[in-house]
């Protein structure tokens, strides 16, 4: 199925496919090894032609020929340079280790470790995507990753259900960030108000 392109299209820009549909062609693990900031960038980016299919490890095999199946373009090989296909795993905290310095918090692109300051932190095992972005977040090394489908990689260690409440957490996780930068924001600013001279 070739790709439908009006003659003044850029070379390789994906038209007559929005950008949701790629997105949702995606298993949503925000995981940034395509090496866009998300997985509604990097569908941004192959809608425009600026990326190629093969750089989602986490969607694998199948998660290329969806994405070749939508935008009209060949399946290629993954693009090992972006990781590998593998297991889908869960990230796991030594509880015993954790020192409560909440980077891991940050880290998570789903929201999905709780805890606080100085206070032990644990995994919400269902909303895990396996993104493994708390990891090099962890200055003591506390957090491992557990493979929690065996032998199924890709899609088959993921389905529609799970990359869509994946979607709607790191929307979720967009906004709380944004709103906390506005309301420390506001607090510095009243601040600074109130320490100027009349």
């Amino acid at each position: 199925m070739a790709a439908l392109r009006p003659a003044d299209a850029p070379q390789g820009c994906v038209t007559g496919f929005g950008v949701d549909t790629i997105d949702r062609a995606l298993p949503q693990t925000q995981c940034t090894r395509c090496g866009y900031p998300d997985c509604r960038s990097y569908a941004q980016a192959i809608a425009d032609g600026d990326a190629a299919i093969n750089r989602c490890p986490p969607g694998g095999a199948e998660g290329i020929a969806r994405l070749a199946a939508i935008t009209g373009q060949s399946v290629l090989p993954l693009d090992a340079s972006h990781g590998i296909e593998g297991p889908r795993h869960l990230a796991v905290i030594d509880e015993a280790a954790c020192i409560g310095c909440t980077l891991c918090l940050k880290a998570c692109p789903v929201d999905c470790i709780l805890g606080g300051p100085k206070a032990m932190h644990t995994v919400i095992d269902a909303l895990c995507t396996g993104c493994e972005l708390c990891i090099p977040a962890c200055p003591v090394d506390c957090i491992s990753l557990v493979n929690v489908t065996a032998e199924r990689t890709g899609w088959s260690a993921w389905d529609a259900a799970l990359a869509d409440e994946a979607r709607k957490r790191y929307g979720f996780h967009q906004f709380r960030l944004q709103r906390d930068e506005q309301e420390r924001t506001a607090r510095l600013e009243a601040r600074a108000s109130a320490l100027r001279p009349l």
